[in-house]
């Protein structure tokens, strides 16, 4: 009956995605069903790391990260876990070979959330960035050209500069919950008090370089993958302009979304431009 607990904990991998962002959700049911559940246990894994060191405030969240971290390897040495994210996870990163270290760079960016508030060099933005969302793009990357290793090499930079560009746009439009509620800064050297139009112009022009530079690889993608990857890209590319067209001392005030409506336009977008081969 073991079907059944395999079964319930792909399902709570599921549930997690749908709960915790239902745009992600609508993308990744884009996805080719060969793939969608592994990219849900993805999701599932670095969205409960992810809640530990953001929300889980009044528990002890280092020795609750530490446990995850330490139940995760139990759970790959094993091949199995009572915890169903974890359980789900694990199962995937042995299905396609995913690098350990990848995961291990995730975990390592989590736990500087933890005691980091200020990034003051590029060379820490750029490592914490690496660890929290490009390796991410990779998992998923290794997913999505299911084991053709030709195709992972050729398309990981541009999955790599997806992943940043994603993370960009989420520290930009979430920049008054991180700088007043958790007390981060991420932008290196930009005094988020003072947020003037210049800064953040240079801010929009580096998420802009790494959407363009990730729009090559999308084209690239395996059928497959293609649709949800590209339907994220929309997503964010337009959360990106809405930002773009923001007076900064808004976006210190607000979080910019897009409506639902809007959301629907977008994905019947991506999806005439993908079957008529547009991209």
């Amino acid at each position: 009956m073991k079907w059944i607990f395999d079964d319930l904990a792909r399902a709570c991998s599921r549930g997690v995605t749908s709960r915790y962002s239902t745009s992600f959700s609508k993308a990744v049911n884009l996805l080719a069903p060969s793939i969608r559940q592994d990219v849900h246990n993805i999701y599932g894994f670095v969205r409960f790391a992810d809640e530990i060191v953001d929300t889980f405030h009044g528990y002890d969240q280092e020795q609750l990260l530490n446990k995850f971290e330490e139940d995760f390897y139990l759970a790959l040495k094993m091949g199995i876990s009572l915890n169903p994210i974890l359980h789900s996870f694990q199962g995937t990163v042995l299905k396609y070979d995913i690098d350990i270290t990848l995961v291990d760079a995730f975990i390592r960016s989590m736990k500087m959330d933890l005691y980091k508030t200020q990034y003051h060099s590029i060379e820490d933005y750029k490592g914490y960035i690496y660890g929290s969302a490009d390796v991410v793009g990779l998992m998923c990357l290794k997913v999505f050209v299911n084991g053709n290793n030709d195709l992972y090499e050729k398309l990981k930079e541009s999955a790599m500069h997806l992943g940043s560009a994603f993370q960009k746009v989420n520290f930009l439009r979430d920049i008054k919950n991180d700088f007043e509620i958790l007390n981060r800064s991420y932008f290196p050297q930009v005094d988020l008090r003072n947020l003037d139009s210049q800064t953040k112009a240079g801010i929009i022009a580096e998420i802009e370089a790494d959407f363009r530079a990730a729009y090559v690889g999308i084209c690239e993608l395996p059928a497959e993958a293609k649709l949800g990857v590209y339907a994220a890209y929309t997503y964010y590319s337009q959360l990106l302009r809405k930002l773009k067209k923001t007076p900064s001392a808004d976006i210190m005030e607000t979080r910019i979304r897009v409506n639902d409506v809007a959301k629907f336009g977008l994905l019947l977008k991506s999806y005439v431009n993908v079957k008529f081969n547009v991209i």
